[in-house]
């Protein structure tokens, strides 16, 4: 009796441990392209601001809550950037500002996210941007994950914001005309755990 009591305690000890150890695996995530959209705010000669987004992205994120870490890598369609107004998105992919034939239209962002209580705060990354690539902190304004009702695996979602000087990356169209440089992100992204 006491032998079988002892195995029993022994296997439910090697099953909680392997349970245990399957949760704190990393878990994959891939964007969704449908619910996740960069935003940007940027100045018009001190007097406005112009507001648009990238309608096209991909990407994944690796999440290790057990760990506290996790990366980031999202490939952006910068030929997808919409100002609401076509002669400006246009411009916008000529010479005078990213000039995709000679740069490409995909940009990147990559980077590993610092987690608190086993939930994302940041990504510490990098930029990458008409060649040129330049560190870029993410601050997540707000991240919770749920069971997706449909998909049946965990969707999370997040709010992040930055700010960057485009100039550093070349971009530096209407200096002369008094625009600050700086420019305001703001991203919604959804991401589904991978299969």
């Amino acid at each position: 009796m006491k032998f079988s009591s002892k195995l029993f305690a022994i296997a439910a000890l090697a099953s909680g441990m392997a349970s245990n150890g399957a949760t704190a695996a990393p878990v994959s995530y891939d964007v969704d392209p449908h619910h996740t959209f960069p935003s940007f705010e940027a100045d018009h000669m001190g007097i406005s601001f112009w507001r648009g987004k990238i309608n096209k992205n991909s990407g994944k994120i690796v999440l290790d809550r057990e760990a506290g870490q996790g990366t980031v890598d999202i490939a952006i369609d910068l030929s997808s950037i919409d100002f609401g107004e076509d002669l400006l998105n246009k411009w916008a992919l000529g010479k005078d500002f990213f000039d995709v034939k000679k740069h490409g239209k995909t940009a990147r962002y990559s980077g590993k996210l610092n987690l608190a209580n086993g939930d994302p705060t940041e990504v510490q990354g990098q930029l990458t941007l008409m060649g040129v690539t330049r560190p870029l902190t993410l601050k997540l304004n707000r991240f919770k994950c749920i069971p997706h009702p449909m998909l049946k695996r965990e969707l999370c979602g997040a709010d992040a914001a930055a700010t960057f000087n485009r100039e550093e990356f070349g971009l530096a169209a209407g200096k002369d005309y008094g625009f600050s440089m700086d420019v305001a992100l703001r991203i919604q992204v959804e991401a589904v755990a991978a299969k």
